[in-house]
């Protein structure tokens, strides 16, 4: 595997890591409805695991809830 293939290989996969856990943190808001989402701020830890290469990286961080979810 070349360089350009390395790299187009990743980004397809970041792509789609990020598409599909905006969509799963949408949905989970959605759910949980606006009171208990509404002004508030979650903490979330994302695992990434190459188990073929021992790397384990962890990312932490903070994502505020809509300010007016469902009202």
């Amino acid at each position: 595997m070349n360089d350009d293939d390395f790299n187009m290989s990743m980004r397809k996969f970041l792509k789609q890591v990020g598409v599909t856990s905006q969509q799963a943190i949408e949905a989970a808001m959605r759910e949980a409805g606006g009171e208990r989402t509404a002004g508030r701020t979650f903490p979330v830890t994302v695992t990434l695991r190459i188990g073929d290469l021992d790397l384990e990286h962890v990312v932490e961080g903070r994502i505020a809830g809509p300010k007016d979810a469902g009202r």
